[in-house]
């Protein structure tokens, strides 16, 4: 019995940082941001208590549901597309060909680099100005798009960038769960005469579907949480800002820059109980089609 205890005692001491790490890290702050959420804030930054004036006002506010919106377009298009690009991505460089260590590098270069550069690099790239593509459209003939400043392009052009930049990340998790399916089921399958699209659909869907899993439920969290990329291609005079801002952009602007941080706390909180119903579908509807082996 003595030695039992003795094994909770260790136990516990060794997951003992990261359960602090989480109160500390996670869980207060989201305490704190619930407070603020029922608060609204004045000029010299003191809080006064509004209960849930901030969130009615919310249900109401055009910015909120211009928001919300172009948080969901943004979610629906870059999640099914990216996760798509890198799954095609990791079958062809799981295969066996030459130089596959160089080009996986290649791809994941994207994940390692500064948001900040990448973000500037496209920016200049999508220059109506002098922007590559509007000069690569002009050799045939096509006149130069305002990639950026159009309220019908910007969204499309940032999730152009948001998959680029999450499709190494993806392809690494993809590519790890491709190299665990053993070979044998591949050579099974092509003494019983199966072709390659019959084996990708029958043996490699199937069992990397919970790897599949992982990917679809982090890529849709971190597209619902989508801020850099806009904050940094779209400036605040930009007409199409009303087109491509999300969420958390709207937090970061209520919060930070009109300094009422009651209101831009209810927004993230809005925020968040989206991604935890998304979260429980997802874990409700993974039953269906995620298989462990």
């Amino acid at each position: 019995m003595k030695k039992f205890k003795e094994e909770y005692v260790f136990a516990y001491l060794m997951i003992a940082p990261t359960i602090i790490g989480l109160i500390i890290l996670n869980i207060w702050p989201m305490i704190q941001t619930l407070y603020l959420s029922l608060n609204t804030t004045g000029d010299f930054g003191n809080n006064t208590w509004v209960g849930l004036d901030n969130y009615k006002h919310m249900l109401t506010d055009p910015s909120v549901i211009h928001a919300t919106i172009n948080t969901f377009k943004y979610t629906i298009v870059s999640v099914p597309v990216g996760i798509f690009l890198s799954l095609i991505v990791a079958v062809l460089l799981n295969a066996n060909i030459k130089g596959k260590t160089i080009y996986r590098t290649i791809y994941f270069l994207p994940m390692v680099s500064a948001p900040a550069a990448v973000a500037m690099i496209w920016r200049i790239l999508y220059n109506g100005d002098y922007g590559i593509f509007n000069f690569l459209l002009s050799k045939i003939g096509i006149h130069g798009v305002k990639w950026l400043t159009n309220p019908t392009t910007a969204i499309f052009c940032i999730i152009v960038v948001g998959i680029w930049s999450t499709l190494g990340y993806n392809m690494v998790i993809l590519l790890a769960g491709l190299q665990e399916i053993p070979t044998t089921l591949y050579e099974a399958a092509e003494i019983d005469g199966a072709g390659p699209i019959r084996q990708f659909f029958n043996i490699t869907l199937p069992l990397i579907s919970p790897t599949m899993f992982f990917v679809v439920v982090t890529t849709m969290i971190g597209s619902l949480q989508v801020f850099d990329l806009i904050f940094m291609m779209i400036d605040r005079t930009n007409s199409a800002l009303e087109s491509t801002q999300s969420l958390v952009y709207l937090f970061y602007k209520h919060s930070f820059v009109m300094n009422d941080k009651g209101y831009g706390s209810a927004i993230i909180m809005l925020l968040l109980i989206i991604i935890l119903v998304i979260t429980v579908i997802q874990l409700k509807l993974q039953k269906k089609w995620v298989h462990y082996q």
